[in-house]
Order: C-alpha cells, then structure tokens, then sequence
C-alpha cells in the first residue's frame, strides 16, 4: 500500500486543567503534538500507512514525542535525531465568552535549527504517493524554506500528490514575509487547505461580506477565494473550513471544497466545544483520506467536515476517531446517544 508522508515540528503541549487559566494552574496536563504530526494520526487511525518526518532531539522527551506518534500506528522511522529541545506550547482553553490562548516556546528547537543535509527526500519519500505539510513549518524560519522547496521538488519528479494547510501563525511570522515564501512554494502543491482567513492573511485573497471575528461567514464568498487561489497557484483542489464562532464554547462549522471549477459545501454542524485545538488538522486528514480512497468531492467534503466535527469534541490536539464513526455521523447519527 502506498504511503502518505507529512512533515513539521511535533511539540510537546502544555495546559492547565479543564477550563483553568494560566494564572490559576498550578499543575499541567502534558501531551503531544503538531499541525502535520496530528494529521498523520488521523490518517493512521482511518487505516492509511502514514509516515511522520520531523527532527527531534535525542533526549527522553524527544523519545516522549516518538513513542506518542507509535502508539497510534504512525511510522516514525523517517525521523531525524539530534538538537537540544523540543519545542512546547501552552493551550489555555477558552469558554463562552472568553476565547482560547496559545503561547508557543519553540525557539531553538531540533526542527528550527535543522539543516538541508539533515533530510534524504529521495529516501525519507520512497513509497509514498501522498505528501503533507502546512504554512507553519517554512514559518519558523532557519533553512526550512529551503528544506521544504527541497521536498516539494523531489515530489514533484517523483510525481507524488502534495497537499498544504496555509495555518498562517502571526506569532511565527509577518504577512509580508509568509507570502513571500508560501509564493514560492504553494505552486508545488495539488490540494490546498485553508481556513477562513488564511488566503486573507497569506495572499491578500479575501472573502466578501464575511466577518469572522462576529461569526458572518459568508459562503459564495470563499468560491471566488478559492477560484483566485487556483488561477494563481495552478491547484488542483481548493478546501476551505467555514467555522462561525458564536462563543469560545460554540461554533457552527462547515467546509468547501472547490476543484474543476465547482464548489461542494457541506452540511453544517453545530458543535458544543470540548477542544478546538487540531480541528483543522483533522479536517485535512479526513480530506486527505477522502480523496485518496476515491470519494467524489460532495462526499469528500462532507467526510472531512464530519471528521474534524468529532475531533472538536476531543481532548488534545489528536482526533481519535475511525472511518466508521465519521461515516456514521455523515449518515445522520448526531444524536449522542450512548452507545451499548
């Protein structure tokens, strides 16, 4: 079977208990995680060989990291070793109407100071006929611009499909210097994935008649973002998540995908907030899966809606659900009965 490969930095995450704030912790709940890491989870969990590269030190919280990814099923043997830290970041879960904060401490880390040698893509991508990666990981800087244009041009010869997740992190970097990069980069990729402001944030590309800081989202809006996306880009698919945020404890989530110049939108799910952290990760997992088991693209986007719907119900980043239960909530089993 062929094998899906994603790349970026795994960290270690960091939150107070249930709802604390960061002021009132005096303890925190460890676990791991990171933008390409929780998708190779998802795909792992939906059955896929998925394949996690990233650099991590050798250290026992390295190891920590590794052993998390293992547990689930994920091949981590295409990762590197070496570098002083892991990076970490602090997840201070937000309710009603007091949002979510995340503070990243991910300076210096294994990844960051990665060099170009440090990675065969020949090697590290034998096997695999998918390659995953998002906007975070150029974004800390170092040679990872580099090393991604590397990756993306050896999938490229190798005739490997290449999805991205844009995740613009304005801690990470500025507007001006994440276009300048994902510029050059994004031509590489077949499947783009976004959330509502992201080709905003990246590329100037935005959504008439939204505001999402009020929840207006406006659907037709993101057909001509993401049409504006693949004429620029040359993208084979455009998908976009729609999240209307009523409160930090309730949103209203759905997702487009637009490709062969049609747009597909999903139904829409009302979700009661468990964590919200790694629901876009787990929309591209389930689009990736979607996509390489066949589904046609209505089904496509209403599995990965459905998906990252059920991920945002979960505790920690990863989504730890399988295909039958993201296809049972697609066929209307919503009800949250339990289960006997």
């Amino acid at each position: 079977m062929a094998k899906v490969v994603t790349f970026g930095e795994i960290m270690m995450r960091l939150n107070p208990e249930g709802f604390l704030k960061f002021v009132q912790a005096t303890r925190f709940e460890a676990s791991y995680a990171g933008g390409e890491a929780n998708v190779a989870v998802s795909l792992a969990n939906y059955g896929d060989d998925a394949v996690y590269c990233t650099k991590v030190p050798t250290h026992d919280i390295g190891q920590c990291a590794v052993n998390t990814l293992r547990q689930f099923g994920v091949d981590t043997s295409k990762i590197v070793r070496g570098g002083a830290r892991l990076g970490v970041y602090f997840v201070e879960k937000g309710a009603s109407q007091r949002g979510s904060k995340v503070i990243y401490d991910r300076a210096y880390s294994a990844i960051a100071l990665a060099k170009r040698e440090d990675f065969d893509w020949d090697q590290i991508l034998d096997g695999a006929d998918w390659f995953h990666w998002t906007g975070i990981t150029p974004a800390l800087g170092g040679e990872l611009p580099q090393i991604m244009l590397d990756a993306l041009k050896a999938c490229k010869a190798k005739k490997i499909t290449v999805s991205c997740d844009l995740n613009y992190r304005s801690k990470l970097w500025s507007r001006e210097k994440a276009c300048e990069v994902m510029s050059e980069l994004v031509p590489y990729v077949d499947v783009l994935i976004a959330n509502e402001e992201d080709a905003k944030d990246v590329f100037g590309i935005e959504a008439a008649d939204t505001d999402v800081a009020s929840g207006k989202i406006n659907q037709m809006g993101y057909v001509s973002v993401a049409k504006q996306l693949t004429e620029r880009f040359g993208c084979k698919a455009v998908s976009i998540t729609l999240r209307g945020s009523i409160s930090a404890s309730e949103n209203n989530w759905a997702g487009m995908l637009y490709m062969d110049g049609q747009a597909y939108f999903s139904k829409n799910y009302l979700i009661k907030l468990v964590d919200r952290v790694g629901g876009g990760d787990s929309f591209g997992g389930g689009l990736i899966h979607a996509m390489r088991k066949g589904m046609g693209p209505q089904e496509t986007i209403e599995f990965a809606v459905a998906a990252s719907c059920l991920k945002q119900t979960i505790e920690h980043d990863f989504n730890l659900v399988s295909e039958a239960d993201v296809l049972a909530l697609m066929g209307g089993n919503a009800s949250g009965r339990v289960q006997r």
